[in-house]
């Protein structure tokens, strides 16, 4: 894989668990609001960070730590993303995906292998403000389709999230997305932030109040719809 990022303890971005983080270089999406440009573009393989590194580590933290999650860009384009997976687990370690479910067939995949433990996937937008929201024209929607469902047939943890930006959504797009995925899913709310690091600046987050009004609409009949980024 090629990894350009490696973040050797997380206590947040694996439930219940403490963690490391691995970041995969490269995207298909191009999402304006991403805060994690230089996971897109720029890429100095001088800077990529070695599998055995990675492993040299786990080695070494065995009993302190007991998962590492995956994350990028899109890990799913990495060609051997399953071998990867194997070596973490082998090693005693449960993994958690980060995955925007363009990639329907490998994430099956994986899962079917036992290879992954949880993932979070992320949905963008209500379907049809996929394109703005993913930066990514005439975008297949069938392939974020079928990742849901692959998730939801499974027997597996997960999750579905979605980055919420004032100038891209609002309460109908969002109750479009929950009513989509049903009311048994766990679905979270992130609010966005702006950072030196987005891929284009000028997005705006919104208000707290904003954000519980959201969460407290849509509770009366998704009650497990819950805000992150408060």
């Amino acid at each position: 894989m090629i990894i350009s990022g490696f973040q050797k303890l997380t206590l947040v971005d694996y439930p219940e668990h403490m963690a490391c983080l691995v970041f995969t270089q490269g995207c298909n999406f191009r999402c304006p609001f991403c805060h994690n440009k230089e996971l897109i573009e720029g890429f100095d393989s001088k800077n990529e960070i070695s599998e055995d590194e990675i492993f040299q580590y786990l080695d070494k933290r065995k009993g302190l730590i007991d998962g590492v999650c995956i994350t990028g860009g899109e890990p799913l384009l990495q060609k051997d993303i399953a071998l990867f997976m194997k070596c973490v687990k082998d090693k005693g370690y449960k993994i958690k995906l980060d995955t925007n479910g363009s990639k329907p067939e490998v994430l099956k995949k994986i899962i079917d292998a036992g290879l992954v433990d949880y993932v979070a996937m992320d949905i963008k937008n209500s379907f049809d403000g996929y394109g703005i929201t993913s930066g990514i024209d005439n975008l297949d929607i069938s392939n974020i389709k079928k990742s849901i469902e692959v998730l939801k047939n499974s027997n597996i943890d997960y999750e579905f999230r979605t980055t919420i930006v004032k100038e891209l959504h609002n309460f109908d797009k969002i109750h479009e997305i929950i009513s989509y995925l049903g009311s048994d899913v766990k679905y979270y709310l992130q609010n966005y932030r702006d950072c030196e690091t987005v891929l284009v600046r000028g997005f705006h987050g919104f208000e707290r109040k904003e954000l519980l009004d959201i969460k407290n609409q849509l509770n009366k009949d998704y009650p497990n719809v819950k805000v992150r980024g408060i």
